[in-house]
């Protein structure tokens, strides 16, 4: 069984041109092994105990597992510990495997920790590292602070620099975040700015490549390396000398590119500026060779280099975005249009790399607009006609009340002359506090008892 670093250095040689014998002698496999995992038959698995879609089971039980545990604590606190005087615990603890093989489980583990203060990082004997050409792109995240407000993209962005090790050209791609399909999207468009495919890439243990804890690649990366036929090198920890070309690029990328860069730039301005120095500075720099002096561009046109695949890796892009008040969001340079009723929602755009189309869904991942890509950095405004219409009638829809005109005569209402009089001290007659009108019939039965009674007779009368 190959394991997932033997996987992907058997497609990069494959994508070479070399035979399936040639990788077989080369990574000491059979013929049989290499076919099956090449045609896809077979699958890389992970670390042993793990079983992957598509990966063969273990037909035997892993009988060291019950002891990693105890061998990965005793080596935390004794990172000196020798494996002799761990086999001696172990045998204690009822371990019936051999001395060759608890040694070999410690190596593929990586259960011995490195210890730091034994092997600093500085004031070291630092060797000189020889770069065949085409050999190897060096890859890194840097980190720029305090981007333009107005990008929306918080207190950091981020540059993704390729390099090429051999030659020292190197480009770089902004992105707002560092997240896997950003990652490889970087990795697409700086490959092609590059010119090819180098036979490997260099990572250090960044968490989207490499599993920080094993120090493997990551199962969702190793598609992506075979889908570019490159070999994925990971550095040591604590070894950024390691991939000195991709850190002196990250170091001018920082000093010449974004300290000057101006405020009120946009992200696919700011990335034209980037490109353009790349050309017209970065590759005019002179190397020294064995035959004199040369141009960087020079020595990178001489680097064979495979042509990248004819489509991106298919990873999908998401992003988040505010519609505006006009119903549009922005991405890449461009706006697409909404439904009117989304207007100031937050909405999510994603895109499949390769693919000529973008999908808007809202936050529930309802997708209510997709439209044709445009070009990058273009200002395009890409609208749905069934949108427009929508929009257009919700405008004319809030504008149908009449105005009010400046000489009309309004004079108080009730309820204003009601609030007059109580300002006043005065009861509205005939009125309650609340304004109800209270008819008092008592009143009006005693006026007419007092009619009906006859007045007292005179003298006369009573004559």
């Amino acid at each position: 069984m190959l394991t997932r670093e033997e996987d992907i250095d058997a497609h990069a040689l494959f994508a070479r041109g070399w035979t399936i014998s040639a990788i077989a002698r080369h990574l000491g496999r059979d013929r049989k092994t290499i076919r099956a995992y090449l045609s896809g038959v077979r699958q890389a698995g992970a670390l042993s105990g793990v079983r992957q879609a598509g990966a063969r089971a273990r037909s035997t039980p892993d009988l060291f597992e019950p002891f990693a545990a105890y061998c990965a604590a005793r080596l935390t606190e004794a990172p000196h510990l020798w494996a002799t005087t761990l086999y001696d615990e172990l045998l204690e603890l009822g371990y019936g495997s051999s001395y060759p093989t608890l040694t070999r489980q410690l190596r593929e583990r990586g259960l011995r920790p490195p210890c730091e203060p034994c092997r600093p990082a500085k004031d070291r004997a630092v060797a000189v590292i020889e770069h065949p050409p085409g050999d190897e792109t060096q890859w890194d995240w840097l980190d720029l602070p305090d981007p333009p407000a107005h990008w929306g993209w918080g207190k950091t962005a981020h540059l993704l620099v390729g390099a090429l090790s051999h030659s020292g050209r190197w480009r770089g791609v902004l992105c707002a975040s560092t997240d896997q399909p950003h990652l490889i999207d970087g990795l697409d468009r700086i490959t092609r700015a590059l010119g090819g495919c180098t036979h490997a890439w260099r990572f250090d243990r960044m968490a989207t490549v490499i599993n920080p804890e094993s120090g493997r690649v990551q199962a969702s990366f190793a598609a992506v390396a075979k889908h570019y036929g490159v070999a994925v090198r990971a550095c040591p920890p604590r070894r950024g000398n390691r991939k000195g070309v991709v850190e002196k690029a990250n170091h001018v990328a920082a000093q010449r590119f974004w300290r000057t860069l101006p405020d009120d730039v946009t992200p696919e301005q700011a990335q034209q500026r980037l490109d353009a120095w790349c050309a017209t500075r970065g590759d005019t720099r002179l190397r020294a060779t064995t035959d004199g002096k040369a141009t960087v561009a020079a020595l990178a046109h001489d680097e064979p280099l495979r042509p990248p695949p004819a489509a991106p890796f298919p990873a999908t892009l998401t992003v988040s975005r505010v519609a505006s008040a006009q119903a549009l969001v922005s991405f890449r340079g461009n706006r697409y249009s909404v439904a009117p009723e989304l207007a100031g929602a937050t909405v999510t755009v994603s895109h499949r790399l390769g693919t000529s189309h973008l999908d808007i869904a809202t936050e529930s991942a309802t997708v209510i607009a997709r439209h044709t890509l445009a070009p990058e950095g273009a200002g395009a405004m890409v609208r749905d006609h069934g949108h427009v219409t929508a929009l257009e009638h919700a405008a004319i829809t809030a504008t149908t009340a009449r105005p009010h005109r400046g000489k009309q005569r309004i004079p108080p209402g009730p309820h204003a002359r009601a609030a007059a009089q109580a300002l006043r001290g005065q009861q509205p007659s005939g009125t309650t506090t609340g304004g109800e009108v209270v008819i008092d019939l008592a009143r009006y039965a005693q006026a007419a008892a007092a009619r009906r009674t006859l007045p007292p007779a005179g003298p006369a009368l009573q004559q």
